[in-house]
């Protein structure tokens, strides 16, 4: 199983209900269960740290388009 394969799964069955309630918020989701949602980015890791520790879980912009990110650093 790839990583955070259940959890994006969670997030498609889940994405009509929370894109109705919850646009742009961020969502924290373990395995099959939406944990909570979240203003930041940062208040959605703080919680997800404090219940599961260094392990794997999902934090997700609520969007009905997704966001391509665009990520460089230096090769000094």
């Amino acid at each position: 199983m790839k990583p955070l394969e259940k959890e994006l799964a969670t997030y498609q069955k889940e994405k009509s209900r929370l894109l109705a309630e919850s646009m742009g918020k961020f969502v924290l989701i373990k395995e099959d269960k939406v944990v909570g949602i979240f203003v930041s980015q940062e208040d959605a890791l703080a919680e997800g740290y404090k219940q599961f520790g260094n392990t794997e879980f999902l934090i997700k912009k609520i969007t009905e388009f997704e966001e391509i990110g665009n990520f460089t650093r230096a090769l000094v």
